[in-house]
């Protein structure tokens, strides 16, 4: 069982989660994920147990509880779902082309029409 864990400290390690999580059971994958252009946490991570009452217990345990100074959300991971990628500011759109005009001729004129 694949576990989702919310507001954590911005210090909490990957250790510090094996280090809570395995108290309910065996723990075979934890990750505190990073943001990869500052290399901080981005103050949520995933925890997945062997086995289904493991996680189940941990939820009922420490949804909501005091660590490091913040109090965790703790609830089954979600699938990702597939979200259209798209460029940085709301990007995506017609780039251009010679239909579009501008200073190779096309249907606006420009400098090429002399």
């Amino acid at each position: 069982m694949k576990l989702y864990v919310g507001n954590l400290n911005f210090k909490t390690t990957t250790e510090g989660l094996v280090d809570l999580f395995s108290n309910y059971g065996e723990v075979t994958d934890a990750i505190v994920m990073m943001d990869r252009e500052t290399g901080r946490s981005r103050g949520f991570g995933f925890v997945t147990f062997a086995a289904a009452e493991s996680g189940t217990k941990a939820i009922e345990s420490l949804h909501d509880q005091d660590f490091e100074g913040r109090k965790l959300v703790v609830n089954e991971a979600k699938p990702k779902e597939d979200r259209p990628r798209t460029g940085g500011f709301g990007g995506g759109g017609d780039r251009g082309g010679a239909s579009r005009g501008g200073f190779g001729g096309g249907s606006r004129g420009g400098f090429g029409g002399r």
